[in-house]
C-alpha cells in the first residue's frame, strides 16, 4: 500500500512539473526583435532604410560613433512608428524619444561606442498588431 501511494504521489508530480513546463512554454511572449549593423557606404555620412514593423516588434540599428560628432534620423512612416536613439550599452534609455521630440532628430554624442536607433510601434497599430511600413534616413555628421 504505502508503494502504491508513494508512486501515485510521484506521478501527480511529475504531471504537475510537465503541465507548469508546458504552460510556461506556450505562454512566454515570442517578440522578434531585429537588429542590424549599420554602414555607410565608401566616402558617405548617411544611409537610407527601407524596412517595416508589426505590432510588439522593434528593430534595432546599431552604429559606431565617436563623441562629438552628431547623429542625426529622419523616420518617414504613414503609420504610428518612432524611434529612440539609445547611448552605448543602454538597453531602454533614450538619449532621443521621437514620440516626444518628433521623428526628425539629432543628437551631440557625448561619449564613443554602438549607438543604437530602435524603431517600434505605439498606440492602435502596436495594439492591433499592424504591419507599418518605414524609411529611415541616419547620418554621422
Amino acid at each position: 500500500m504505502k508503494n502504491s501511494a508513494l508512486t501515485l504521489i510521484r506521478s501527480v508530480l511529475a504531471a504537475s512539473v510537465i503541465t507548469t513546463s508546458l504552460t510556461f512554454s506556450f505562454t512566454a511572449p515570442s517578440l522578434a526583435q531585429a537588429h542590424t549593423t549599420v554602414r555607410f557606404s565608401a566616402g558617405k555620412d548617411n544611409t537610407f532604410i527601407q524596412s517595416s514593423i508589426t505590432g510588439n516588434q522593434y528593430h534595432d540599428y546599431i552604429l559606431n560613433a565617436r563623441a562629438g560628432q552628431r547623429l542625426s534620423v529622419s523616420l518617414i512612416t504613414k503609420g504610428a512608428a518612432y524611434f529612440n536613439i539609445l547611448s552605448p550599452g543602454s538597453t531602454d534609455r533614450a538619449i532621443y524619444n521621437s514620440s516626444i521630440s518628433g521623428n526628425d532628430g539629432s543628437v551631440r554624442l557625448s561619449q564613443s561606442g554602438n549607438f543604437t536607433v530602435r524603431v517600434y510601434l505605439k498606440g492602435g497599430s502596436k495594439d492591433r498588431n499592424r504591419t507599418v511600413p518605414f524609411e529611415l534616413s541616419v547620418g554621422i555628421l
